[in-house]
């Protein structure tokens, strides 16, 4: 029996079979923004495209991107830089370096030492390891420190403050400690860092010391590095402290880019340096400190994982901090690759990623950057064979985005105009790891992330990455659908949804990479080799995540904008802030109650002389009508706008609907921006004024309401309502033009 024969036809007849199924596949699937007609061509080139994705590409450039330390301003920045702008061009992109001149200081004294009771200094160095020879270094790599800290010098006693975020600002009036004059020691997370100075320079501290809790980061959580991917007890996360809430960018230049011959703040008028001097320590030197508190006992809540009692203080820890710092303009390199568009060379899609790290960076951002050129490449090499999207591809590598997304908000800002006549989306990541598909940006975009997510296959698992992060989101949070998360800030889409006005998306897989190395000298291409994703099958899957949404949005026949996912999470954010005004009036209602059934005297401790507690201002009924009635106009222009067949559009049609499509963004915005921070014009989505990267949806109502604001509330609910006429006035334009009454 001919064995060999029986095998070969075998195989010909199940790759026939495959091809059948495969073409059955494209005949059937429907996918958002594209005639029936140019589905079939569109997912034979997204196929195409993603059979030329190489992990071992990513591999080799992060070992070569990652190779020295590349924070703003060095030359090997500027190389890494370099490098890229070769790669493009030999790509087929129309790649140039745009550079901007940006205020970033660089530590020139550090000193932190504990004064009282006893005597110790802090190290603020992190150790080499062993079997990796990038933390080998030495003075090329960056100190430890807290980028956009004023100079200072001061000495208080000190006063453990927990995560330094209001709520524990609260706890500690309540047991009747002020931080006034003292300096505060704040554990990281819990919130972005810049909120620990910024809130404490608020209650009157006169500086700041942050410092990694093993609990949060180290041996709590699993082995340190080398043994483990946790931070060891020198490790010490580096990172910006500039007031973003505010605005992010360059310090000096608020609001426009930062040319070489731009006006320029001086420095002391600049609002967003810290009040007070701020320095990131290690939980080798943040132990003596706390071990020197004394006071009442940490609530259990506040408790690390140091082998110590944590105390509250104030003292009778003393401790002594200097800081200054060499303030100095340094160039920022931003690679702009474009590939033009063959049928709309003006309406653009943006792609971008950072290049810039505080030490190495190799899991942030060298991770997302090589993705996003593998793509780019895979992408550039269709183009050479004819295959060339019918909109502007513009990929972007960001500079000095560690900062304080300096690099892409200079760009925006010195853009702005052209930016929002001409862009259509712009597509973020950053760095990137092993485990589920993490996705947030405008909710007009929902659908067409779904349904991409839908046909790319988890590495891991080989189920699409869809499911898997459904199954996933159905053990946290209940929830079986498929939903993107509010943009808050934190990465580069900040500058383009929230002040340019421009659709965004932030995209990612995590989860189940943890460690410690975030902002260390241990971020580097041999850890992240061992812990992160060791074959870069997450950065090839994030490549074609990416890509296939970049190119669906460049060939799209109708921009893939879908309001029903935006009008049913707009509706979920406005019941949250109305079942919030029912509990705090329920809480102030309980609370009056008390007071007047004597219960507050009765529970009181004998032995102590009573306070008569006063009652609470009662929390006003607000007219929320000027957003319900909006959202109700919304939805009827939504159902006509849904009504129109998209096969049926003629070639001008969609022309004209486009060009208004793809403004949809920017009529959520508002020329004045958010109360006391008018570089924020979205009015849906910003970071929180406290919360710093955190989410706050419909934040100027929001945050208005949670400060007890009732006047400024009632304002913007106003000012809301009439953003979303905008919109509406919007949706009503695109269905006029397919029926052209």
């Amino acid at each position: 029996m001919n064995y060999k024969f029986i095998q070969t036809n075998m195989n010909k007849a199940l790759s026939t079979f495959l091809c059948v199924l495969f073409a059955v596949a494209l005949n059937a699937q429907n996918i958002i923004g594209f005639k029936s007609e140019n589905i079939k061509k569109q997912l034979e080139l997204e196929a195409s495209f993603e059979s030329q994705i190489s992990s071992t590409n990513l591999d080799s450039w992060m070992k070569k991107m990652a190779a020295r330390p590349h924070y703003v301003g060095t030359e090997f920045g500027k190389e890494n830089a370099e490098w890229m702008l070769k790669q493009f061009k030999s790509w087929g992109y129309d790649a140039k370096i745009e550079t901007y001149h940006i205020l970033f200081p660089y530590p020139k004294v550090r000193i932190l030492e504990l004064t009282a009771p006893t005597v110790y200094k802090a190290k603020l160095t992190a150790v080499p390891v062993e079997g990796d020879p990038y933390t080998e270094q030495g003075d090329e790599l960056l100190p430890s420190y807290n980028a956009f800290s004023t100079d200072g010098d001061v000495e208080a006693e000190l006063v453990f403050v927990n995560y330094g975020i209001p709520s524990d600002y609260e706890a500690l009036e309540k047991l009747g400690i002020d931080v006034k004059g003292k300096i505060v020691i704040a554990k990281y997370y819990g919130s972005w860092r810049g909120i620990k100075p910024k809130l404490a320079a608020e209650k009157g501290a006169i500086g700041c010391i942050i410092y990694s809790d093993p609990e949060d980061d180290g041996y709590v959580r699993g082995d340190v590095y080398p043994e483990g991917a946790f931070k060891n007890k020198t490790g010490v996360q580096r990172g910006s402290v500039m007031d973003m809430p505010l605005y992010p960018g360059d310090v000096l230049t608020p609001g426009y880019g930062a040319t070489e011959k731009a006006d320029r703040l001086d420095r002391k008028d600049a609002p967003t340096i810290t009040k007070i001097p701020v320095l990131p320590i290690s939980y080798e030197d943040a132990a003596p400190l706390l071990e020197a508190l004394k006071g009442p006992v940490a609530p259990v809540a506040w408790k690390g994982g140091l082998p110590l009692t944590y105390h509250i203080g104030p003292g009778p820890a003393k401790v002594h901090l200097k800081l200054e710092f060499d303030w100095q303009l340094k160039p920022a390199y931003n690679v702009i690759a474009t590939l033009k568009g063959a049928q709309f060379p003006d309406e653009w899609i943006l792609r971008g990623n950072h290049h810039d790290a505080w030490v190495h960076g190799a899991a942030d951002p060298v991770s997302g950057m090589v993705a996003l050129m593998e793509e780019a490449r895979a992408v550039g090499e269709l183009a050479k064979k004819g295959q060339r999207p019918k909109r502007t591809l513009i990929y972007c590598a960001w500079d000095a985005e560690e900062p304080g997304l300096i690099g892409s908000t200079e760009w925006v800002e010195d853009h702005k105009q052209e930016l929002q006549e001409k862009a259509v989306a712009y597509i973020n990541t950053d760095g990137n790891g092993r485990g589920f598909f993490n996705a947030g940006g405008s909710h007009t975009l929902q659908t067409l992330v779904a349904e991409v997510a839908d046909v790319v296959t988890d590495p891991q698992k080989g189920v699409s990455i869809k499911e898997r992060k459904i199954a996933r989101d159905k053990i946290n949070s209940g929830s079986a659908d498929f939903k993107l998360y509010a943009l808050g800030s934190g990465s580069d889409y900040t500058p383009f949804i929230q002040h340019a006005g421009i659709a965004s998306l932030n995209l990612g897989f995590g989860g189940e990479n943890a460690g410690g190395e975030y902002h260390t000298i241990y971020d580097t291409y041999s850890h992240y080799k061992r812990f992160k994703d060791p074959e870069f099958a997450y950065g090839a899957t994030l490549a074609k995540t990416a890509g296939r949404i970049v190119l669906r949005l460049a060939n799209a026949d109708l921009l893939p904008i879908a309001f029903d996912p935006w009008h049913q999470t707009l509706s979920s954010y406005l019941e949250e802030i109305m079942k919030l005004c029912k509990t705090m009036r329920k809480d102030v209602e309980k609370h009056n109650n008390l007071i007047e059934d004597n219960a507050f005297y009765l529970a009181s401790d004998p032995t102590k002389p009573f306070i008569e507690p006063q009652k609470k201002q009662h929390i006003p009924y607000l007219d929320f009508t000027p957003i319900q009635n909006s959202m109700t106009r919304i939805k009827a222009s939504i159902d006509l706008f849904n009504s129109i067949d998209l096969n049926s559009l003629s070639n001008s049609d969609l022309e004209a609907l486009n060009k208004k499509l793809m403004h949809t963004e920017l009529s959520l915005t508002d020329a004045s921006g958010l109360p006391r921070r008018s570089w924020y014009k979205h009015q849906i989505y910003a970071p929180g004024f406290y919360t710093g990267y955190g989410v706050k949806t419909l934040p100027g109502v929001r945050e208005a309401v949670e400060q007890k604001e009732w006047q400024e509330a009632q304002q913007q609910i106003k000012k809301l309502g009439l953003t979303l006429d905008k919109l509406n006035h919007h949706i009503e334009s695109l269905y006029s033009i397919a029926k052209k009454k």
